[in-house]
């Protein structure tokens, strides 16, 4: 593997990752909020009732998203289906070996994916992906990636070229306490339409109608659980709100709670309609592949699977802990808990994917940031920083990138 290059600090050196700044901030909106007797500025809500969650559906598109915690409903009914209505239904995927692609959150590290996923390509051992799940900063990834490598110059672009300022616009102290978040995601929603236009929708139904799965994690932060969305489903169902509720739901997953705005996105119960706030999928989880309740190893049965598929997971993060000079003050040590608290249910999601892939029969493959890269952004979205990332991922996987086989510390 080439060498890593690696940014020297001295010992006494005391410096918080942006994760840790923008964390920081979040917390002091949370008790500015506490604080606040002001009437909040936004826009009226209409949400579901009480007890009702479970019956808030897409009109127009069934299974167009599942829960993330539990056997998808439809999940008995697709076991029941014939060998001719599977052909029919999944031409790409019946008889034919697969793998499967899982990118997790990370923000401004999601560049390392991005980079690896290119140097992949180069390297001419990049298969295509049958199915394609992303979280977060991996939501941003996973539709290019589920399009295949002449979208690589896209993601490069997108995460090389844009700093904070490109993507989301502060709100003034006043307007973020009395709003719902403290800045405003009109610009990433903007780069969101722009890149992912109708003619990739149109890209994506048409890899749906032949069977592949592309899966976009969200939080409903109604009912505080993880929902599944089938986005080429999504894009394929002909409906005409279909392309902009893609778009909604992307954007949903890359909103981090208090920085940015939670999205409203419309359900209809008994043909009435109300609406879901929608948030960060990694607010649930790191990274995911399918819910623990359905036996994969049934499903590859079904479809009539030679060998053994393949699960990749790129984690857009490091895993080791990281040694920093905490502050013994309120912000810092609430920060720095909080920076543990995600990096240790990332490890938690990759065990439970290996757990799924020991279970069911799949082959675990595993990249993340190592340790040796020690650079440190000067933003929340750094292009400088982020284009060290992307190197880094790219050198990786051009070079033949060695993909661990178990979790860490397995």
């Amino acid at each position: 593997m080439t060498s890593i290059p690696v940014a020297r600090r001295s010992p006494g050196t005391q410096c918080l990752s942006s994760t840790s700044r923008l964390t920081m901030r979040l917390l002091a909106a949370v008790l500015l909020v506490a604080l606040a007797q002001g009437c909040a500025s936004v826009p009226k809500r209409n949400p579901v009732p009480d007890q009702r969650s479970e019956d808030a559906v897409i009109p127009g598109i069934q299974r167009a998203r599942s829960w993330g915690d539990e056997k998808p409903a439809y999940a008995d009914t697709w076991m029941a289906k014939s060998k001719e209505e599977l052909q029919a239904e999944y031409p790409h995927l019946f008889g034919k070996p697969h793998n499967y692609l899982a990118i997790s959150g990370g923000g401004a590290n999601g560049a390392f994916g991005a980079g690896l996923l290119k140097g992949w390509a180069e390297a001419g051992t990049r298969p295509e992906f049958d199915m394609v799940t992303g979280i977060s900063t991996g939501a941003l990834t996973a539709p290019f990636a589920f399009l295949g490598p002449e979208y690589d110059d896209v993601i490069e672009h997108i995460y090389t070229s844009y700093s904070t300022k490109d993507l989301v616009k502060k709100r003034m102290p006043i307007t973020a306490v009395t709003s719902d978040a403290l800045g405003n995601t009109k610009k990433l929603a903007d780069l969101i339409a722009k890149f992912m236009d109708d003619d990739l929708m149109r890209a994506l139904a048409d890899e749906h109608r032949k069977g592949r799965n592309l899966v976009i994690g969200t939080t409903n932060l109604d009912v505080e659980r993880p929902v599944n969305w089938n986005i080429a489903r999504i894009a394929a169902s002909g409906e005409p709100f279909a392309y902009d509720l893609v778009r909604q739901i992307i954007l949903a997953s890359a909103s981090i709670p208090v920085a940015f705005p939670p999205v409203a996105i419309e359900v209809e119960v008994d043909g009435r309609q109300y609406d879901e706030l929608h948030v960060d999928g990694g607010t649930a989880s790191q990274v995911i592949l399918y819910p623990a309740g359905i036996p994969w190893n049934e499903v590859l049965k079904k479809l009539e699977v030679p060998g053994t598929p393949n699960v990749f997971v790129i984690r857009n993060s490091r895993l080791d802990p990281k040694a920093v000079a905490v502050n013994r003050k309120l912000f810092p040590i609430a920060s720095r808990t909080i920076d543990s608290l995600i990096r240790t249910q990332g490890i938690g999601d990759l065990y439970r994917i290996f757990a799924l892939t020991k279970r069911d029969g799949l082959e675990f493959h595993l990249a993340y940031i190592p340790k040796e890269f020690d650079e440190m952004p000067t933003e929340v979205f750094d292009p400088v920083y982020m284009r060290k990332l992307f190197d880094l991922g790219y050198e990786m996987a051009r070079s033949g990138y060695e993909w661990q086989k178990t979790p860490p510390d397995f």
